[in-house]
């Protein structure tokens, strides 16, 4: 091995073998016993100390933004502190023990998450920043082989990450972007889409939403899958709101790539993750260059590492994916499909409690048939007049509730249904009935403060901030 003049080798990097899920031990595995502990929502709620937080005049943090962010358990935030102040190092750069320490820590966590989604291998999970750099990644990598004429489809319910990476690679590459609609009630209009031809011999990629961010709806990934694999087009699917909420196989979606990230599925910020298949993955390009994600370097020329590791130049997010994994394993102690159960349950009790509200309009699913936590809606005062989202969520935050109101970075899709932004309530494994009952409450009261002569409302002092471009 050569080293450069500023100490880099010019040689790939050197990792420890592989760790295959299968050889993960006790002490590395998801879950400790073969059963997940009992879905306990007080004991759930006592892992997560922000719970416990009040507002300024003494009244209890309700927290139904979870969509945007969730919370932290403690043990994702002590396997964070732990790395930091006893194992910090960079990973396949240093030989000593630090170095080494922190390589297994990053790897094993990478195998972590291959178990946590059904991946095949380690190789095929991706360290992102995010899904939003995930879903750029795809963009990019299959974008290298798009010619004009070709066709990439999406839907009109996606993130603006499923939409803005898509929308500049047609620029660059001059091929044409579609869609799928949406119904009425907020479902992926598959049938129509299909039966108009709009995946075809000219579609290449496909790429949608599992779980809607704004409606709940939860897509059959599966179906469209099949629909484009029989014309030979390569699966993207943004998994961000799914794989916190239910349990996810990467293999049962049909996908060829899979994004999600780790700060909706109580881990840390700053990391996000893409698995793929591994042949797909190694027939890609390099995303980005730079140390790390090469095998050797020359000056006439550079050659590129094997997946995953070609995807992941410079210094990766290392802190991040350990307590990802830690996050992975809290979620499959408690049990993903008790976490999924709880969801339906909180989301069926929202749905009832919020139907109660007048001049209120959900937007997507009303029933938990092939829907997630997420509940938009909008509404008006007695007089059928609008009520922002901004001035709804500066209401719920005066009694220390914490939704979110503007489009949630689905601006398309609300312009779908002739609105331009909307109030959203997203539960989590936290969350508890009693919670629901407070916000319902307090957008009855919001109905009744907007209804009243403008005259007659007492002053609001805003704690509210503009909105931002987070899910």
């Amino acid at each position: 091995m050569t080293t450069q003049l500023d100490g880099r080798s010019s040689s790939a990097a050197e990792y420890p073998e592989v760790i295959e899920p299968r050889e993960l031990d006790a002490a590395e595995s998801l879950a400790g016993t073969d059963e997940p502990i009992p879905f306990d929502v007080e004991a759930i709620r006592a892992d997560f100390p922000i719970l416990e937080r009040t507002t300024a005049d003494g009244q209890p943090l309700v927290y139904l933004d979870s969509a945007n962010t969730s919370q932290k358990p403690r043990c994702v935030v002590e396997a964070i502190e732990d790395h930091y102040l006893s194992h910090n190092a960079n990973v396949a750069r240093a030989m000593h023990l630090l170095g080494a320490e922190a390589t297994e820590a990053f790897e094993s966590s990478r195998a972590v998450l291959a178990e946590f989604v059904g991946a095949t291998s380690s190789d095929e999970i991706i360290f992102t920043k995010n899904a939003s750099e995930a879903l750029n990644l795809c963009a990019h990598t299959l974008g290298a082989s798009l010619r004009p004429g070709d066709e990439i489809v999406v839907s009109v319910m996606e993130h603006h990450s499923n939409i803005v990476p898509w929308q500049m690679l047609a620029e660059r590459t001059g091929a044409t972007l579609r869609w799928f609609d949406v119904t009425e009630e907020g479902r992926l209009d598959v049938e129509g889409g299909l039966a108009s031809g709009l995946i075809n011999e000219r579609t290449k990629i496909v790429s949608i939403v599992h779980v809607s961010n704004v409606l709940g709806t939860v897509n059959p990934v599966a179906q469209v899958a099949a629909a484009a694999h029989a014309y030979g087009a390569t699966v993207v699917v943004d998994a961000s709101q799914s794989v916190p909420q239910m349990p996810v196989d990467v293999h049962a979606l049909g996908a060829d790539l899979v994004a999600f990230t780790g700060h909706k599925m109580v881990g840390p910020t700053g990391i996000g993750v893409l698995w793929g298949r591994y042949d797909l993955l190694a027939s890609l390009p390099p995303f980005l260059g730079g140390g790390e994600m090469i095998e050797t370097v020359r000056m006439t020329g550079s050659t590129f590492a094997p997946p995953p590791h070609r995807f992941e130049a410079g210094t990766p997010p290392i802190a991040q994916a350990v307590g990802l994994a830690a996050a992975a394993r809290y979620l499959t102690a408690l049990g993903m499909d008790q976490v999924a159960a709880h969801e339906r349950l909180i989301t069926a009790y929202a749905l009832e409690g919020l139907s109660t509200v007048r001049g209120l309009r959900i937007l997507g699913p009303a029933t938990t048939a092939d829907r997630g936590g997420a509940i938009s809606f909008t509404m008006q005062t007695h007089a059928g007049e609008q009520i922002h989202p901004h001035d709804v969520s500066q209401l719920m935050d005066a009694r220390g509730i914490a939704v979110r109101g503007g489009h949630h970075c689905a601006r398309p899709l609300h312009e779908r249904f002739g609105v331009q932004s909307s109030t959203r309530a997203s539960s989590y494994l936290y969350t508890k009935t009693s919670e629901i009952d407070v916000l319902v409450d307090a957008l009855n009261h919001t109905v009744g403060f907007f209804s009243r002569p403008a005259g007659t409302r007492p002053a609001r002092r805003s704690r509210t901030t503009p909105e931002g471009g987070a899910r």
